[in-house]
């Protein structure tokens, strides 16, 4: 659930990055390349939540889409939403991996 959330948050930055070309006073390489450098690391981050640093940096990532919001002003509240998606999957994520690793305890615990 949380690298769905990390993908889905990698195209919603490279497309307020394509809006951010036309209304911010970067230019077009600047802005695109900020957007393109945060979408990556949105997909690099989602891969790495193999290893618990992936979570950390999934985190820190939040703060920066919401940060992004200065450049673009719609990504204050779509980097919110997606912060609270983000919090909201490390929540649900844990309370499957505990029920899973109950029901296999109690599975090898059966007759």
């Amino acid at each position: 659930m949380a690298a769905s959330t990390l993908v889905f948050e990698a195209l919603v930055v490279f497309f307020a990055g394509l809006v951010a070309v036309q209304l911010s006073s970067m230019s077009r390489g600047v802005a695109l390349g900020l957007a393109c450098g945060l979408a990556l690391a949105c997909l690099v981050t989602a891969g790495l939540l193999r290893h618990p640093a992936g979570y950390v940096a999934g985190s820190v990532l939040q703060v920066a889409v919401v940060g992004a919001g200065f450049w673009v002003p719609a990504m204050f509240v779509l980097g919110a939403v997606f912060a609270a998606l983000w919090f909201v999957s490390l929540r649900v994520g844990r309370r499957i991996e505990a029920e899973t690793a109950a029901r296999e305890a109690a599975g090898e615990a059966g007759p």
